[in-house]
């Protein structure tokens, strides 16, 4: 007979004890599969319980197919031979982070500095829309998102990237992850999709796991080449001719035309132009984006307010070309908005009051400072004469040559060991090897006051 303690059943009614400590019992293999149960009147009488407890807990364990029930027979142990004894289970625990970035400096890191986030107009404006729209809040969003949002979006592209859009043709989403997964779905799997070789790893990923067909494109000079496109029967291709990461290229008016004279060849041709830190260009006027030139509905447009406001604010929108935004309200509005209302009136009134505008200023002159202070550090060391610098001015990430003997990997870990994390662009390349020892310095999360000593470091290890 089953015999179980029923004095120290802690915060557990007794049917629950009894019920946790039988499945136990069953999982370790204690009890066989198979093995008849007491029947409920004796069982009771033997642990001093009611038989209402008995049942209640035989109950729970039919309920979850721990044991089955013959008529006029008994409970019986069911047989499972997919769950692990306690003894087969791995015991290796995850490792769980905090989340911090302990490296002295990470050039790999796009994280954003709390100090220019700017908390104070934020809670500010949080609680007007806590005030002003508390029956807004309590509606559902429409797929696309918030019709004031995308007006605000429209009205800010209009005035920053002379882009003519309908709010309509905006599409909120959490995060570009989640666009590329709607736009996959609206062209459909029977095309071909092309990235930028380097590019970015995290869109060959997306790609990968929706088994979409997609082949790298080589880059020139200028960018991506349309001659490649065509050999490469290419129908819809993924650039950043604004600012391309990581290489720090801008397209030349020349080859943009090129390319909407590609796109406008063959109707399934699709230009998707990711724009996604255009407003953190440095050095001279914002280059004017391949949707505001294209007159053929060629072009889905993306662009995030992770890089202007926080990486930690998943929020990202597309313009999708008239006849597409179409097709997507009809084929994929029964997708809910992933971004919740409250953030999403929280951004339209923060682009309204014109604080976004204000803020983008402000990162444009604190970026500014720091890249200065960067590379006069560099440029002020001895470290001067091996090294090479460019592509500075279009973003907050340049590229740095290192003129060494020593090895990439060499020169990475050495890195590692002073505590800072390098970031080459080797691996940006798919099947490449001819450029070793230029590396990413994405310099948006570094600590201005440790440049001296980053670059003190960084000259041990070349």
């Amino acid at each position: 007979m089953l015999t179980y303690n029923l004095t120290n059943i802690g915060s557990d009614s007794l049917y629950e004890y009894l019920y946790k400590c039988i499945k136990k019992d069953i999982i370790l293999g204690n009890i066989k599969p198979g093995e008849r149960l007491p029947s409920k009147r004796p069982f009771s009488k033997n642990l001093g319980v009611s038989i209402i407890t008995v049942e209640n807990a035989y109950s729970l364990l039919m309920s979850e197919g721990f044991i089955y029930s013959l008529p006029k027979k008994g409970f019986y142990v069911t047989d499972l031979k997919n769950i692990p004894s306690k003894k087969q289970m791995n015991k290796e625990k995850v490792i769980l982070t905090s989340g911090h970035n302990h490296y002295l400096a990470d050039f790999s890191s796009n994280q954003t500095e709390s100090d220019i986030f700017p908390f104070t107009t934020w809670i500010k404006t949080m609680k007007e829309v806590l005030r002003n729209n508390q029956e807004e809040l309590m509606i559902n969003s429409p797929c696309g998102g918030i019709l004031e949002l995308r007006k605000n979006i429209a009205n800010f592209l209009k005035d920053f990237r002379d882009m003519n859009i309908k709010p309509e043709q905006i599409i909120i989403g959490a995060g570009t992850e989640y666009l590329y997964s709607l736009i996959i779905q609206l062209l459909g799997n029977d095309v071909k999709y092309g990235l930028e070789n380097p590019g970015y790893p995290k869109t060959a990923q997306i790609y990968k796991s929706m088994n979409v067909d997609f082949e790298y494109v080589d880059m020139d000079e200028y960018g991506i080449d349309p001659n490649e496109l065509e050999e490469k029967k290419i129908d819809v291709i993924h650039i950043s001719p604004s600012h391309h990461f990581p290489t720090g290229i801008v397209m030349p008016i020349s080859r943009r035309y090129e390319l909407l004279g590609w796109a406008n060849k063959v109707e399934k041709h699709y230009i998707i132009e990711d724009d996604y830190d255009s407003e953190l260009r440095l050095g001279g006027k914002p280059i004017p984006t391949l949707q505001s030139i294209d007159v053929s509905d060629k072009i889905i447009y993306m662009n995030t307010f992770t890089k202007t406001l926080s990486s930690t604010i998943r929020m990202s929108y597309m313009v999708l070309p008239e006849s597409l935004a179409d097709e997507y309200y009809k084929r994929l509005s029964f997708y809910s908005c992933t971004v919740s209302n409250f953030e999403q009136y929280t951004l339209s009134r923060f682009i309204e009051n014109g604080h976004f505008e204000r803020h983008i200023n402000r990162l444009r002159n604190y970026y500014l400072k720091k890249q200065n202070t960067i590379l006069n550090a560099f440029q002020t060391s001895s470290i001067n004469n091996k090294i090479e610098i460019y592509n500075e001015t279009t973003g907050v990430h340049f590229l740095m040559k290192i003129k060494s003997e020593k090895t990439e990997k060499d020169i990475i870990n050495n890195a590692f060991s002073k505590g800072i994390k390098l970031s080459p662009l080797s691996q940006y390349y798919k099947n490449n090897e001819e450029n070793k020892n230029i590396y990413v310095m994405n310099y948006s999360s570094l600590d201005s006051e440790k440049i001296e000593l980053i670059v003190e470091k960084l000259k041990q290890c070349i």
